[in-house]
């Protein structure tokens, strides 16, 4: 419909002035609580919306009613509700996916919890030593930690392991050159590429050998007066096989010690327990790299070591130190609450065996599937039995992966709940999970719901329990 119709314009003029429908709609006990910008700017959506319909010509959907005041301000309340809920929700992970990088990858234990309330209420000596009454640094809290479970001299922790790649390159190799395998530039989240995290630092990369091969005199006939680090990058999130070669570590730092040149190995995910007792091959831990003499190591806080976001860098005191003093380093610096819960995970590890189980990344990836196949069986009878008139439910053997960019190939048995309705397709119940409070995130195979208990907790069935019998 043309907006300069009469009908048009006799529909524009019954709409409230802004201001007008603003104060009707705060003048309701249902506002209370809620800023009055945020009505305001609710008005205007209402308003700006309803224009548009009229302006576009559908005004045959539009009943006499809707110009109402009241009803107007009704809308108004609803927009302005919604506009206050929080963005950052609970998710029920029935993925299967322990380390799912859009859900936050690794759940804080109960300690690292308890440890950021505990700092973040009120005041707490983060650059502070009691003791002395003088300025500390945040690093107090962590590096003694990092050094006792990794066998390194010094340590150094900022926001996460793409920073910790950048400090260091930008510390140890700017205006000089880095040498890589060119089989180890990776690609990262977020179509983040090892390569431009490199070049940000101002270092020359120098990539050898092939993609699948690499061999040592790739690496020695590249070292030349400008070589500042030899780089070795594990393949965290991708396996190559077939035809490949790569250069062990030991045999890198043996090279690079016999021309004063230090190593750093970027292990993305990383770890701080041998997980191949579990069937979880192709990580080695921190600790291991130290051990064949690696001078730097960097990980991730948030994957397989199961804190919260952060970039661990551990090594050798001399270069350690120059990473510390780098003007970047406050950049790329924690804040107190990852400091908190970084330094209660990481007392975890003190008792191993224990971290296995309070650690809910660890318990997830090394827990037996017949515990799991319990849990899904205890879903299964929170819901009543195998089925309903309108569900039916079914556990079944699956496969969950560990994500975050980690142990790409491996296959966690698991089980599942199966679930398939008899009027509605799989696809419109899983939107209608992810919209509830809280939302739940699965997986739709051939028609049905897969709900993979591997992911979730003891104390999440009742919740997901009643999302699941929501569906009917």
């Amino acid at each position: 419909m043309n907006p300069t119709d009469n009908a048009s314009r006799d529909l524009l003029r019954k709409i409230p002035q802004v201001n007008d429908l603003a104060a009707a709609a705060l003048a309701d006990d249902e506002t209370t609580g809620l800023p009055r910008q945020v009505v305001l700017d609710a008005t205007r959506r209402v308003v700006e919306r309803l224009r548009e319909t009229i302006l576009s010509g559908s005004t045959g959907s539009l009943s006499p009613s809707e110009f109402e005041t009241e009803s107007l301000a009704g809308k108004v309340r609803e927009e302005a509700r919604r506009a206050m809920k929080p963005r950052m929700v609970k998710v029920i992970n029935a993925s299967g996916v322990i380390l799912h990088t859009n859900l936050g990858r690794s759940p804080l234990s109960i300690r690292a919890l308890e440890a950021v309330v505990r700092t973040s209420r009120g005041y707490c000596n983060l650059e502070y030593r009691l003791d002395e009454g003088t300025r500390g640094s945040r690093q107090d809290h962590l590096e003694s930690l990092l050094c006792a479970l990794t066998g390194a001299e010094a340590a150094v922790v900022v926001n996460n392991n793409a920073a910790a790649v950048l400090l260091v390159v930008s510390a140890l190799a700017k205006g000089r050159e880095v040498i890589v395998s060119r089989g180890q530039l990776v690609e990262i989240g977020d179509s983040f590429r090892l390569p431009d995290i490199m070049s940000q630092g101002g270092a020359r990369l120098i990539e050898v050998g092939t993609t699948n091969r690499t061999r040592l005199e790739d690496f020695s006939n590249a070292i030349g007066p400008e070589t500042a680090l030899i780089m070795n990058i594990h393949k965290s999130n991708f396996k190559m096989v077939g035809y490949t070669e790569d250069v062990p570590l030991s045999e890198l730092v043996e090279l690079g010690r016999q021309h004063f040149i230090p190593v750093a190995e970027d292990l993305g995910s990383g770890s701080l327990v041998d997980l191949e007792p579990f069937g979880l091959e192709g990580e080695h831990t921190a600790g291991a790299s130290i051990a064949q003499g690696a001078d730097l190591v960097t990980f991730s806080g948030d994957k397989l070591l199961g804190g919260p976001q952060a970039g661990l860098i551990v090594g050798t005191a001399e270069y350690v130190e120059e990473i510390r003093r780098h003007p970047l380093a406050r950049a790329v610096r924690s804040d107190k609450m990852a400091v908190a819960a970084l330094e209660a995970t990481l007392r975890e590890y003190l008792e191993p065996d224990s971290a296995l189980e309070s650690l809910p990344a660890l318990r997830m990836l090394s827990e037996p599937a017949e515990k799991v196949k319990r849990r899904a069986n205890k879903l299964k009878r929170a819901l009543g039995g195998s089925d309903s008139d309108s569900l039916s439910c079914e556990v079944v053997p699956e496969t969950s992966r560990a994500g975050g960019g980690t142990l790409p190939t491996a296959e966690i048995p698991t089980f599942c709940l199966s679930v398939s309705s008899k009027r509605v397709s799989a696809a419109e119940l899983e939107i209608a999970l992810r919209g509830r409070e809280p939302a739940v995130v699965c997986r739709v195979h051939e028609d049905r719901l897969l709900f993979d208990l591997r992911t979730v907790s003891d104390d999440e069935i009742n919740e997901l329990a009643a999302a699941i019998a929501a569906l009917a």
